[in-house]
Parts: C-alpha cells; structure tokens; sequence
C-alpha cells in the first residue's frame, strides 16, 4: 500500500461513504454505510462502482460505547478488529486494533482532546457548526502497544463540504497485512467520530 492515504467523505450527505485512495489517487477501499441498522454491519468494495466486496465489518452489539466491530472477508474468515474503550475514551478516544490471532497489535488514541471540546461548544451554534472543520483538527496516533512512537498518524484536513483524513505511515517495519487492518480501524473511528472536528 502506497502512503499517505487518504479517508474522504461529503459532510453533508445522508449515509456516510468513505473513498479511501492512495498516495496516487488509486482506490483502496469504498464503503457505503446504511442507515438505521440495529447492529452495525458495513460492507467493504475496493471502488466506488461496488462490483466487488472485498470486506465486511460488524459490531458485536448495538451500542458503539464499547463495541467490538470485526473485519472478515467475504467468506467469513476473520481478519482482525477494533475495540472502543467506552469509559477511556469519554475525554480522550482510545480504541484497540486487533489482529486475526485476536491479539492487540496497535492502540489508536487522540493527541489532543481539547479539540472535541471546542467543535462540541462551537458546533451546538448553528452558523459557527458548519465551519468547526475549518478550526478543529483531530490528530489520533496509532502505535504498537507498549511502544511510544507512533507507528502511523491520522488527522483530520481542513475541508468546509468535505470530510477528509490523512494517513502516514511512520514506520517502515509494519507489514502489509497490518496495514489493512489499522486502514480498516482508522475508517471505524472516521465513522464514529466523525462528528467532531
């Protein structure tokens, strides 16, 4: 996978798609969520024209406080998974990456909680709500547990109409497949946060 990559979708539309690309513009994965679900259940294309599925994501209960949402293939066979931490993530979000052998491979957390209490406080505003993406910029780091240098960054771009994350890949030792899956768990905290900043 070539980085940076980039997560975009339309704020103002009414089910949330995601087109995720790479540092050439190439499409990596296209997600279209439904609305009104009881349990989140996303499938995964690799491009907008969604003639093939390549993914599935689903949550293991219907509240996303502390949910569990599991990445498989088409076939059911499990590819990994990311974990809300509901209580640690009410001031800052914290989330669990999750390996197929169901272990934890990377943490994603938030760098700067400060900037979900300005876009919470100015966002309420009707006029000013429109404009936080121009001030507010989450950044979130993801690195290997125990590890303090992050193995990639995701932050949010400035954008007015459109929702845009950026990906980089720090280090250079974390392997394909890995990738997948923290691409996988940045797209379930894009969904989730999406809302603020």
């Amino acid at each position: 996978m070539d980085f940076p990559v980039e997560l975009r979708f339309k704020v103002l539309a009414f089910a949330p798609q995601i087109h995720v690309t790479d540092a050439h513009g190439g499409s990596i994965l296209y997600i279209k969520q439904k609305l009104f679900r009881l349990k989140e259940r996303i499938a995964v294309f690799s491009d907008p024209s969604q003639q093939r599925q390549i993914m599935e994501i689903n949550a293991d209960r219907m509240l996303d406080f502390s949910a569990n949402y599991r990445f498989s293939v088409p076939g059911g066979a499990p590819v990994g998974s990311v974990r809300r931490h509901g209580m640690k993530s009410l001031w800052r979000a914290h989330y669990e990456i999750v390996g197929a052998a169901d272990q934890t491979i990377f943490e994603l957390s938030e760098e700067n909680p400060w900037a979900k209490i300005g876009d919470s406080l100015l966002g309420e505003i009707p006029i000013l709500g429109l404009i936080t993406g121009l001030f507010f910029h989450p950044r979130y780091r993801i690195s290997r547990p125990g590890h303090g240098e992050p193995a990639f960054r995701l932050h949010k771009k400035r954008s007015l109409l459109e929702t845009g994350f950026h990906i980089e890949k720090l280090d250079p030792t974390v392997e394909e497949g890995e990738e997948m899956v923290v691409l996988l768990g940045a797209v379930m905290l894009a969904l989730l946060e999406r809302r603020r900043g």
